[in-house]
């Protein structure tokens, strides 16, 4: 199976968590083992938010915010390739074509951000479109995908399985803006429904979840 894996940075790095990056390493390494191709993209977290703060302070555009956002992710995705040891692709993949072709060679790849105007969710739906991807997996930082913010509702409740339609409307932001922090966003939606992906939205905090999602079991939120 080829997979996509989407590290959110609010898991491995808000703050940084090395035991958790390392048990990632290991899991990949173990979907590698068992003859799955797999793709990384990772998450710049709250030091990138810190960073689109600090770029707004000194007043520069939404592009530059962005920019200095994706540089932030690129370094925790070279945290990671270097984690991964000789299974890994040798360098961070930094456009669409490095990762077809980091891909091809039987690596593990890995990216961070892409381009200013989407965030890593979107750049691993559009790795997932350009590889032909069978599943797109994110570890997030809450369960799975619920009807509204679990962090401002207490009455929120966990959706199992819903569509891409479904999707849409439990978010708040529905266009992309600098330092956007929703559970999956709008930009990545739109590719994901127009290539008819799968996705599975797992808690991110126990890497386990990710082999469950791969291996058909019952974790998280599935979208397709």
């Amino acid at each position: 199976m080829r997979i996509v894996l989407r590290i959110g940075g609010s898991v491995v790095a808000s703050p940084v968590n090395t035991d958790l990056m390392s048990k990632y390493a290991e899991m990949v390494q173990t979907l590698k083992g068992q003859g799955h191709e797999v793709a990384v993209v990772v998450g710049g977290g709250a030091l990138a938010r810190e960073f689109i703060g600090i770029a707004k302070k000194l007043g520069l555009a939404e592009q530059a915010q962005d920019e200095v956002a994706i540089s932030v992710s690129r370094l925790f995705a070279q945290l990671f390739l270097e984690t991964l040891g000789g299974m890994g692709c040798g360098k961070v993949a930094l456009s669409l074509d490095d990762a077809a072709d980091f891909l091809s060679t039987g690596k593990i790849m890995v990216m961070g951000g892409l381009k200013p105007g989407i965030t890593t969710d979107a750049v691993a739906a559009l790795v997932a479109e350009s590889v032909n991807a069978d599943l797109l997996v994110k570890g997030t930082d809450q369960d799975g995908v619920y009807n509204k913010d679990p962090r401002k509702h207490a009455d929120a409740v966990k959706l199992d399985h819903l569509s891409f339609d479904d999707l849409g409307k439990v978010f708040s932001e529905n266009k992309h803006k600098a330092g956007i922090h929703q559970i999956i966003d709008p930009e990545a939606i739109k590719i994901m429904k127009r290539e008819r992906m799968k996705l599975i939205v797992v808690n991110g905090f126990k890497p386990e979840n990710i082999l469950a999602a791969v291996n058909g079991e019952s974790v998280g939120t599935v979208v397709n």
